[in-house]
């Protein structure tokens, strides 16, 4: 198809759009006005209270990047770079945010912290979450250890699963497919699958709600060559919540959710094997509760994970198939308190304990083959914490706390945050400013595996944050802007001694630095016409040049056609990075620079029924960029989606 009849056709639909949209209620900018948010507190409060700019996807920004998964999503909000997301659905995805790594990322669902402990960084994978799943996902940036605890350095990505709705029974289902191409491929059939199902049922004092997913991929293989085999995908996903009110002030809640995801992978860059495949399994399980008060609240989230990977490995230089068993546990309490002493001052006092264990075992076995029992492989943690929080009547909100983390192996360690704010007297404006820490403890891998070493210390990350938020044109344009400058010391390296071969892990004593600049964007228009923006300016030291661009921008339109017609499209730029490989011919690593890319996705939705009955179809890289997102690896072209959502 003519590249040119296609952007033209986007500019007159885009230009035709906004006009037809003239006469049309209004029904985008509602949702982004008086939003309230609950990451810099634990507790809901209108953002414009809050010090830190929080990037909130609401579910109407989700149901707006229909086709789209949750790292997709993630990897248009400013400063945060979600590698792989573009790759197979069965390639790892790890989160950059403000020039960190996935170790400095803490991810929340529902309020509990999610980690896969027997990871050598203890990453969650995001695979494992269907969008359907999500109601909604707040990205605070910023050392944030005070509130959340280990890992939360550059960022927490807090999400919100869907649930019940109170005195009501309903339910949905949903089917999606699409095709699963690369830049080379133009395939039309259908080879990837989602489907699932709901049922929400209310009371005034019994809540329940049940979901099913479910996901089939195929048509790409992970490795970048010719003629190189097919890597399937699937994953299944079940949850379960149920909410009881006990009396008026108090209420209880529990959870239970399964998922699991099957696929073949590769040898690596540029490395086809067929005999791999991947094996994850992951049970969760949770009791929350709520007691409120004349003067507060007190919550008590517990959770308990067990999780399991399976890898069948490939060794071609002897014709071994390997097998390598990772499990873990993961058994987390929470309980905090807010206290009210008056309408402008209150505090929240908490503790939170954490254990963790993991398990693994390879086999065959061999004389270099050293096991990880979790009888040996353990820890624990015990942090109590506080955050006072006061909003004054003349525009003064301050937000300051600290946090002892007490860890049974190194020992203790303290974290703080100072976060001012002030709203201008009779002008639009909002100054922002903090000054935060965060820790990364060190994994259960890193300190007890045949590389392990029991004397580390936790990295530590301090981050200094200034900015701005603005409204004007009777709140027609919000306008936001962050500087940050963050360093981090006593990063967990592996090293090799060079004269006696042997591996450990240590700290690197190395001070690595970053500062950056994120802008945000929101224009109204006109009537039911949306415009968002965002650029992303990164400056990072030399050890952390790794796949990370200096220069990142996304845009997005969305317009209401009419109230049962919806069209979004999104546009991103990515600089060119820095790359690194391993080379299998040559035995060894090879810097690569990877050129910069541009990204158009596009969909529309049409309520056939309202409230009942919706399609939508939606097409990824319009313009079928050719890029690398990962060196050696595929990346998908232009890819179409069509849905369909029925709700009863």
């Amino acid at each position: 198809m003519n590249i040119k009849f296609i952007r033209w056709s986007v500019c007159a639909t885009f230009l035709t759009s906004i006009v037809f949209a003239q006469e049309k209620k209004d029904s985008l900018r509602v949702t982004q006005l008086n939003e309230v948010v609950v990451s810099d507190t634990k507790f809901a409060q209108s953002k414009e209270k809050s010090g830190k700019i929080i990037d909130k996807i609401t579910a109407d920004d989700l149901q707006r990047r229909k086709g789209q998964s949750v790292a997709t999503v993630l990897n248009q909000v400013a400063g945060v770079e979600i590698n792989g997301n573009q790759t197979g659905n069965g390639m790892n995805v790890e989160y950059y945010i403000r020039g960190g790594r996935s170790r400095q990322v803490l991810i929340m669902i529902d309020g509990v912290p999610v980690t896969d402990a027997s990871g050598s960084s203890m990453t969650y994978d995001l695979r494992l979450l269907p969008v359907d799943q999500v109601d909604s996902i707040e990205v605070m940036k910023g050392s944030s250890s005070t509130l959340y605890g280990s890992n939360a350095g550059t960022a927490v990505i807090n999400i919100t699963l869907k649930k019940a709705r109170k005195e009501n029974i309903s339910g949905g289902a949903y089917f999606n497919l699409g095709t699963m191409n690369s830049v080379k491929d133009d395939k039309t059939s259908a080879q990837d699958f989602n489907q699932g199902f709901s049922f929400s049922a209310g009371s005034k004092k019994l809540t329940s709600y049940t979901s099913f997913n479910s996901t089939e991929t195929t048509g790409l293989s992970e490795a970048l060559g010719e003629n190189f085999e097919i890597d399937h995908f699937s994953r299944v996903n079940a949850l379960q919540k149920i909410g009881y009110q006990l009396t008026d002030k108090l209420s209880i809640s529990s959870f239970f959710g399964y998922d699991k995801i099957k696929n073949k992978y590769d040898s690596g860059s540029f490395a086809d094997e067929d005999k791999n495949s991947f094996l994850s399994e992951q049970f969760r399980t949770g009791l929350n509760s709520i007691y409120k008060y004349n003067k507060g609240e007190l919550h008590i989230n517990s959770s308990f994970s067990n999780l399991e990977r399976l890898y069948n490995s490939y060794t071609a230089y002897n014709s071994t198939l390997n097998n390598y068993d990772y499990k873990s546990r993961h058994f987390n309490a929470d309980i905090f308190n807010k206290y009210v002493i008056n309408k402008q001052l209150f505090f929240v006092l908490g503790g939170q304990f954490q254990f963790m264990d993991m398990n693994n075992v390879t086999t065959p076995s061999s004389i270099y083959t050293v096991n990880v029992l979790n009888k040996n492989t353990k820890f624990n943690m015990i942090d109590p914490y506080t955050t006072f929080v006061y909003n004054s009547d003349f525009g003064l909100n301050v937000n300051v706390g600290a946090r002892l983390n007490m860890h049974n192996v190194y020992g203790e360690n303290l974290t703080y945050n100072i976060n001012p704010s002030y709203k201008i007297k009779n002008l639009p404006v909002r100054i922002l400013s903090s000054l935060s820490t965060a820790f990364i403890t060190p994994s259960l891998y890193q300190l007890f595996s045949q590389y392990g070493n029991s004397e580390l210390k936790p990295e530590e990350n301090t981050t200094v944050e200034v900015g701005f938020e603005t409204e004007l044109l009777n709140k027609k344009v919000v306008i936001n802007a962050v500087g940050f400058y963050r360093e981090s010391k006593n990063r967990v390296d592996f090293y090799t001694n060079p004269v006696t071969f042997t591996s450990n892990y240590i700290n690197n004593d190395l001070l690595v630095n970053t500062k950056g600049i994120e802008t945000n964007v929101t224009i109204f228009p006109i009537k039911n016409v949306q415009l968002t923006g965002n650029y992303t300016y990164l400056q990072f030291s030399e050890e952390e040049n790794i796949r990370l661009p200096k220069h990142k921008a996304n845009a997005s339109i969305g317009v209401n056609f009419t109230k049962r017609i919806q069209w979004n499209a999104q546009y991103q730029y990515v600089d060119q990075r820095a790359d690194r490989y391993y080379d299998s011919a040559t035995f060894s690593s090879k810097n690569v620079v990877l050129s910069s890319y541009q990204l158009v996705h596009t969909n529309i939705s049409f309520d056939i029924l309202p409230n009942r009955l919706s399609v939508f179809g939606a097409v990824n890289n319009l313009f079928n960029d050719d890029f690398v997102e990962v060196s050696g690896f595929t990346t998908r072209g232009r890819n179409f989606k069509l849905g369909l959502n029925l709700q009863f």
